[in-house]
């Protein structure tokens, strides 16, 4: 760090050049111990931030809890989603916490509150019926994709999860069978989700249809010509299931690959499951998250007795 940055720690706090604002964002992301995603993430939300300082022509020296709030103000007015927002604040609090350790600035982000995420999904889950045409539609078409939804459909695995596994990674539990999983945010595969016969069954048959196949090979791999035999992307996931919901009448934004993830929890409560279920099979660290979907269960049995529907009835 140079000199200009570095006295700050001795004297009085005095303004950095904007050509040293780099350095100081170095120098904060480097002291963090996160992964490299989470540094990333960093850096983009403070260039954000740095950016706004200069279009209203302040001073990062200047900047004091007025400022933070009018750039909170400015982000929300902005249309970002509550969850972006409160990724940028989340950054802008942890650099103002260094800031002030390292006596360049004091913290006058301390104490500013994220917006408020409302508890819900925005992605639709399928009903039954629904996912039994998905599933059809696949059925005669290709036995890889038929393998990914169907799996998706009863696991709840996130398609980052679909493509981080490998052959190998099926597996026994005692006398279950199982998929081992690395889930979001982890570095290893320290969980699993149980592989059902219907789970497992499409899966056999596609591997079966794979030559040579080494355990350490992508469970799925693509069968295009310019990535044939590659380990599957999240995009591809995407699309695979998009294709399929499109294919039965599906083809609102709010069903995506992700609506496989949220019809196998609510699934589980439809099938007479506990919460703590859900939050196992979708292996939630915590229980209010899956709570949200509670609401389609209510959301549903209002719909099935409904007191509109009562009165319809009487004239």
């Amino acid at each position: 760090m140079s000199r200009e940055i570095a006295h700050r720690r001795t004297g009085k706090l005095a303004r950095i050049a904007p050509e040293r604002i780099g350095e100081l964002t170095d120098a904060f992301i480097t002291a963090q111990d996160v992964k490299p995603s989470s540094r990333a993430s960093y850096r983009r939300s403070l260039r954000q931030y740095f950016t706004w300082i200069d279009k209203r022509g302040y001073q990062l020296s200047e900047i004091a809890r007025p400022h933070i709030l009018e750039y909170k103000e400015d982000l929300l007015a902005s249309g970002l989603t509550s969850l972006t927002v409160a990724s940028y604040l989340t950054s802008l609090r942890k650099f103002y916490e260094w800031t002030e350790a390292e006596k360049y600035y004091p913290n006058v982000a301390r104490g500013i509150k994220l917006p408020r995420r409302k508890q819900q999904f925005k992605k639709q889950p399928l009903t039954p019926g629904q996912a039994t045409q998905l599933l059809q539609f696949y059925q005669d078409r290709a036995l890889r994709d038929y393998a990914i939804v169907n799996l998706l459909l009863r696991t709840g695995l996130r398609t980052i999860e679909l493509i981080r596994a490998n052959v190998d990674d099926i597996t026994y539990k005692g006398d279950k069978r199982v998929l081992m999983v690395m889930g979001k945010g982890r570095d290893e595969k320290d969980n699993f989700v149980e592989l059902t016969d219907k789970a497992y069954q499409p899966i056999r048959k596609y591997l079966a249809s794979r030559t040579n196949i080494k355990g350490s090979e992508p469970l799925f791999i693509s069968q295009s010509r310019n990535n044939m035999g590659e380990r599957l992307t999240t995009r591809s996931i995407s699309y695979i299931a998009k294709e399929g919901l499109k294919g039965i009448g599906l083809d609102e934004r709010a069903y995506t690959a992700h609506s496989l993830r949220h019809t196998t929890a609510v699934n589980i409560l439809r099938a007479g499951g506990s919460m703590e279920q859900v939050q196992d099979t979708l292996r939630h660290s915590n229980i209010n998250t899956s709570q949200i979907y509670t609401a389609t269960i209510k959301e549903e049995r209002r719909l099935e007795n409904s007191g509109e529907a009562l009165i319809d009835n009487l004239f």
